[in-house]
């Protein structure tokens, strides 16, 4: 089926509801995309979340597909490995791949929805309105209800497709939660998170090497750092809400400076505000939401958070977002007119890998918290990257298919598993022939 242009409100103008105005923009449609914030171009952006992300090759694809990868990737800083803190603070850096080249970058949440925002906005078919905030949606019609600024009457615009990209706690997906047969799905883990900083030096340089993503792992709690352009770092804590080494459990200045140099003693005198900020920053929560089907006829469809939103510990929310956004840009185009038929398309080939990323970034909490320091992690780490040297074309490491290649989610883990299947039966063979040998040398 031929192309054709269609209305198209995109709710939220976040990341990946940026992206798809830049891709859907270029083809043509006339998108309206709706914001309860001030324009960040304008105001200064004002986020929520954390301050940076992950950026690796989906993400990266996704930019490239709208033209932005240069531009964004000239302000990143790309991290090789890990850098693993012991309590006595001793440091270790594990390579993430053995391909030099194998990176994953880290950016500014604020920088990338500026650029996503600028790519926009260079079509004339592509129109923000800020300080809308969505607060319904009609699925027949379909149409978008907001609210102008506060207190604002609410002002109803229709469409031919509402695309939610609103987030976790998604207005466009509570409109379709009222739909019969909806499945939906939340489920939060017992850690929460917190954000501090290490400043720069006093001579503006970096206080620890940038060339890695860098964790301290104390078995049930953590805390990592992620680098910045300002030279600064933003370090992430993920600790139990309650209980015993938990966030309940730091009430004081003292309880902080206490805690942290008993159990992170080398990144304390990096953090000169330590107990302020530890006592001003907000205590957050960490959510994975699934839900079904994500689009209702042709007139409605959820994109990123709002279809499957994850735990950061995969560093794949956003990469899998912008996947999500170039597949449906793709449907769309493909499909011409045919809403339904693209949206259905889209779904359908999409499901699945969300729900594999979403079990693996859990999966990759409890590795990154409890084994990364283990010497046995370390030696599994070690043989995997030297059978990835030595047989390229028959093993590659899980983590490699999905942060350095655009392989889908499942069949990376469908392809581990196999590969993994085959080495084991290798082994074996292995070992039965080095038996036969030597019952043979000294029979």
């Amino acid at each position: 089926m031929g192309e054709s242009t269609s209305r198209i409100a995109i709710v939220g103008a976040g990341l990946s509801g940026a992206l798809l105005a830049c891709l859907l923009g270029e083809a043509g449609h006339h998108i309206e995309v709706f914001d309860h914030r001030r324009d960040p171009r304008k105001k200064g952006f004002a986020g929520g979340r954390s301050i940076n992300l992950a950026l690796s090759a989906r993400g990266i694809h996704g930019l490239a597909r709208a033209g932005l990868a240069e531009v964004v990737l000239a302000d990143a800083i790309p991290m090789a490995g890990r850098r693993i803190h012991s309590p006595t603070g001793r440091v270790t850096f594990q390579p993430y791949s053995k391909n030099r080249g194998d990176t994953i970058n880290s950016v500014s949440r604020g920088g990338l929805n500026m650029a996503l925002l600028e790519g926009a906005q260079k079509y004339t078919n592509v129109r923000f309105r800020f300080e809308h905030r969505c607060v319904d949606v009609d699925l027949q019609r379909p149409s978008v209800t907001a609210l102008k600024g506060a207190g604002g009457r609410p002002v109803e615009f229709d469409v031919d497709l509402v695309i939610g990209c609103d987030g976790a706690f998604s207005v466009v997906r509570a409109a379709m939660q009222r739909l019969d047969r909806f499945d939906y799905s939340q489920s939060y883990l017992k850690h929460g998170y917190k954000e501090l900083v290490i400043p720069p030096t006093l001579t503006g340089d970096f206080a620890m090497p940038a060339d890695g993503l860098h964790i301290w792992p104390r078995g049930g709690y953590m805390m990592i750092a992620l680098p910045n352009n300002d030279r600064s770092f933003t370090c992430t804590c993920f600790w139990p809400f309650t209980g015993p080494n938990s966030f309940d459990a730091l009430t004081t200045e003292k309880d902080v400076r206490d805690f942290f140099t008993a159990h992170f003693p080398d990144a304390v005198p990096l953090m000169p505000t330590l107990a302020q900020d530890y006592l001003a920053n907000p205590t957050s929560s960490l959510v994975t939401v699934r839900c079904a089907p994500w689009f209702h006829g042709g007139n409605v469809v959820l994109v990123g958070d709002a279809a499957h939103a994850v735990v950061p510990f995969y560093g794949q929310g956003i990469n899998a977002g912008f996947e999500d956004c170039v597949l449906l840009a793709d449907t769309l185009k493909e499909h011409g007119s045919d809403h339904e038929r693209a949206l259905q398309t889209y779904y359908v080939g999409r499901k699945i890998h969300a729900d594999a990323i979403a079990d693996l970034a859990i999966a990759n909490f409890l590795e990154m918290r409890d084994h990364v320091a283990s010497a046995r992690f370390r030696m599994k780490k070690r043989t995997g990257r030297m059978l990835h040297r030595l047989l390229p074309r028959w093993y590659t490491p899980l983590y490699n298919l999905v942060s350095f290649t655009l392989i889908p989610y499942a069949e990376a883990v469908r392809r581990t598993r196999r590969a993994k299947h085959v080495l084991r039966i290798a082994g074996v063979v292995l070992v039965l022939l080095v038996l036969a040998a030597a019952s043979w040398v000294f029979r």
